[in-house]
């Protein structure tokens, strides 16, 4: 069988067996990889801890005809044990991993791996407030994955902005020529939270008040379920203080049965 090395994080893991694990993993060069680590469940296990969900590393693999099988492995960011010791941080992180799973389900590049790690490693530095890694994370997958918002110009006539009405379907910001009737409207201290987040400005992402923070989540959420095209499950427990009573939560009539609004964990 056919011997490849690749760097990986560990998105998932599922028990096989009495003492092996399935891990789902993106890699820097092969997409994602379902792969079996054997005997990794075991206490006497050589690099069992080195093979846990949020964790990094430089993996030996032979390919298998449905699952590969992990052969060595040496750590590259051992980021688990930082993460989970703060709920705010591993809640954060089990979004990161379920998004970067169903983004990468048809296809994987290098963009979304380095951007993986990035967001786990400022995750465990604790390098910024959790929420706004996360709200970044989510604008910047989804704008590699081919869906990036428009938080300036209207999203469809290209008429530039300040524009406040946002439309998930339309693709963020649209004019009021174009917006549908009932279109929510996002105040300019969301829209510039919105916009820092999409491009890594921190400053002015850390300036922002509570409130706003709060509104801008519900705006990334409530965008990035659209486009995935469904809920995701993590979302309902992210620790969040409660969110302004502005928050957008998108109609039925736009918004897919499974969306979940982050703030209260409820299905629409």
């Amino acid at each position: 069988m056919p011997v490849y090395r690749d760097e990986c994080v560990i998105l998932r893991t599922h028990k096989l067996g009495e003492a092996d694990r399935i891990l789902t993993m993106l890699s820097r060069q092969h997409g994602k990889i379902r792969a079996v680590a054997k005997g990794v469940r075991r206490t006497a296990s050589k690099f069992g801890a080195r093979l846990e969900p949020f964790m990094v590393a430089d993996l030996q693999l032979y390919e298998g005809r449905s699952l590969d099988i992990v052969t060595q492995a040496e750590s590259i960011g051992s980021y688990g044990a930082d993460i989970v010791s703060d709920y705010a941080s591993y809640t954060a992180a089990n979004v990161l991993v379920e998004t970067a799973d169903k983004l990468t389900d048809a296809e994987a590049g290098l963009q979304q791996y380095l951007l993986l790690v990035g967001a786990l490693r400022s995750l465990a530095r604790r390098e910024h407030d959790p929420q706004l890694i996360l709200d970044s994370y989510l604008l910047r997958a989804l704008s590699i994955a081919g869906w990036a918002p428009s938080f300036g110009d209207c999203a469809v006539t290209g008429v530039p902005g300040p524009h406040s009405a946002f439309v998930v379907q339309l693709g963020g910001v649209v004019a009021d020529a174009a917006a549908p009737p009932g279109a929510p409207r996002l105040d300019p201290a969301t829209l510039a939270l919105l916009g820092a987040l999409l491009t890594g400005d921190w400053a002015a992402a850390e300036s922002a008040g509570e409130a706003t923070r709060n509104h801008a989540s519900g705006v990334v959420a409530a965008y990035t379920q659209w486009h995935l095209e469904r809920g995701l499950r993590s979302l309902e427990h992210v620790d969040r203080s409660v969110a302004s009573s502005n928050t957008i939560v998108p109609t039925a009539a736009v918004v897919p049965s499974t969306t979940v609004v982050p703030s209260t964990g409820e299905v629409l």
